[in-house]
């Protein structure tokens, strides 16, 4: 019961974490014009992480939206990636990143980013909440050059600020989709 507690808490902060951001950034992402770039970018995907620490592999979903408050300098994303691994355990990745993006071509993009990191795991017998810093790259590719569709491939690393100091490397990658 406590489980079905604390899962549903989680779902709904994440909720209310992204539609805050959303509403925060709208004034400024809805008074770009029509020939701009779309208001976000919302990110589908798989991800895949590995401990440095203690070793493991977990696999789960990626979600995001990115947002760009300042043209050509700042994007902010936020997201959620629950990760799953052989031994039963689940970790959830509430992350928020500020990224500086590079237009490579017109239908390639290079961004860097850091930000902070809320991380949720539960082993059997155990629960643990910490901070986090993470730290990744972006590619992100639009076949059309139009930026409506394309796909993304974001390695990251990620060191928790908890007892331990968890080190992991992760891997995301799946479908990019333009919010007009």
């Amino acid at each position: 019961m406590k489980m079905q507690a604390d899962r549903l808490y989680f779902v709904k902060a994440t909720k209310r974490v992204l539609l805050a951001l959303f509403f925060l950034s709208s004034e400024i992402v809805f008074a770009q014009s029509v020939d701009k770039d779309p208001v976000a970018i919302v990110e589908l995907g798989g991800a895949a992480g590995w401990s440095l620490s203690n070793g493991g592999a977990s696999f789960g979903a990626d979600v995001a939206v990115e947002v760009t408050p300042i043209e050509n300098w700042l994007e902010i994303e936020a997201g959620v990636t629950p990760l799953f691994s052989r031994h039963h355990s689940t970790e959830w990745d509430t992350d928020l990143l500020f990224k500086k993006p590079w237009r490579l071509s017109k239908k390639a993009e290079l961004m860097a980013g850091v930000g902070p990191e809320w991380v949720h795991a539960r082993e059997p017998g155990m629960r643990a909440n910490s901070v986090a810093g993470e730290a990744a790259l972006d590619f992100m590719f639009w076949p059309s050059g139009k930026h409506k569709f394309g796909w993304f491939l974001e390695p990251g690393y990620d060191y928790s600020f908890a007892r331990g100091h968890e080190r992991s490397f992760g891997i995301s990658a799946g479908l990019l989709i333009a919010i007009p």
